[in-house]
């Protein structure tokens, strides 16, 4: 008797199904431009931009023809109005753009949360329309100090892989990450992840909403959460339906622990999808967080070597699609950063339309 259920407990220990984990894995009330950094040489700099805790610096990957001030400024977070609207091809006009974006908005009940403005075509037929951070959230970028300019230097509390990245919820008493608290985009050890949920206010519009998850191989899942066509704050839910609760019912095997077992997932953005039947026109919807549940990949258990300290495998992975994930975002950056420049400064009216300079008289 003993015996069996010795083998019943080590198959729920490798199923993970004892140790499921809830994690808020990324909330946007953190992601309020709490620091102002100038986009360009020109920009008076009179109310914050940009995300302290998230900055990143794409100077590097710019090229050698711009000079130390220009490299100075090429500089992103995810602070909200970073973030992207983009549209399906076919509704991908000008005025369709123009009219999609990000906004910080304040919450009564949650302080600030993100609030999403989009211009779906008004004809008779389906649209989408993706929410992305302005770059895909790396795994294991180490912790550092972000100067109130932006200005990014490394720190000594942690190198992103024997403690939490800068973008993991901050380390608990044991040095791991603590789950309790909110993330910035990143949760390891995730194993199967049993069901995601969405704190999203409606406003009656019949849009579905799905969310946008990245594995550690850079596989996109889009869970589908449900229809927006209610009103006030509201949590949409996937459940896994391939989630097998009885651990009778798994395929219980043995697979090497290093360093195929330590994944983990990141959060690539929302979808938002419209029904060519349904109204289009200018649609709104605001955001608080995204959370999960999911099995742990591999135990916490007190291991005798840090096999990832010693030999950075993972790191070296994570690395090598973040160096380019950086070229190619900061190319983009870049391109933004230089029509930025070549942008006219004239002033304009309350309807946001050109004012010329008034033509001299002869008075």
């Amino acid at each position: 008797m003993k015996k069996v259920l010795i083998f019943v407990v080590i198959g729920l220990l490798l199923a993970g199904s004892l140790f499921a984990d809830e994690a808020i894995l990324i909330d946007f009330s953190l992601l309020a431009a709490d620091i102002n950094v100038k986009i360009s040489p020109n920009d008076p700099g009179d109310k914050p931009n940009q995300n302290r805790q998230t900055m990143m610096d794409f100077g590097g990957v710019a090229g050698s023809s711009f000079t130390t001030e220009q490299k100075a400024v090429m500089k992103t977070s995810l602070a909200i109005e970073n973030w992207e609207v983009i549209l399906s091809s076919s509704s991908r006009n000008v005025t369709n753009m123009v009219k999609s974006y990000t906004r910080e908005a304040p919450s009564r009940q949650w302080g600030t949360v993100m609030g999403v403005r989009i211009h779906f075509p008004v004809e008779y037929f389906n649209s989408h329309a993706f929410i992305k951070p302005p770059f895909e959230i790396p795994a294991y970028e180490p912790q550092a100090n972000v100067q109130d300019d932006g200005t990014i230097e490394p720190s000594e509390d942690g190198d992103g892989i024997t403690g939490p990245s800068r973008f993991e919820a901050p380390a608990g008493d044991n040095g791991k990450p603590d789950n309790t608290q909110p993330a910035y985009g990143v949760v390891k050890n995730v194993g199967s992840i049993k069901a995601v949920a969405v704190n999203a206010y409606g406003l009656n519009f019949p849009h579905g909403l799905s969310a946008i998850l990245i594995d550690s191989l850079g596989i996109q899942k889009t869970v589908f959460l449900g229809y927006l066509n209610f009103d006030g704050w509201g949590e949409l839910t996937w459940n896994n339906p391939a989630y097998i609760q009885e651990v009778r019912n798994r395929d219980l095997r043995l697979f090497p622990l290093y360093p195929a077992s330590t994944p983990f997932v990141k959060f690539g953005g929302f979808l938002i999808q419209r029904d060519g039947a349904k109204e289009g026109g200018d649609f709104v919807t605001y955001f608080k967080d995204v959370k999960i549940i999911y099995d742990k990949a591999v135990l916490d258990t007190d291991r005798d070597i840090e096999d990832e300290a010693l030999w950075h495998i993972i790191y070296d992975r994570e690395t090598a699609r973040k160096v380019w994930e950086m070229e190619r975002f900061g190319q983009n950056q870049v391109l933004r950063y230089l029509d930025i420049q070549k942008q006219s400064h004239e002033d304009v009216d309350q309807f946001g339309r050109a004012v010329f300079t008034p033509s001299p008289t002869n008075q």
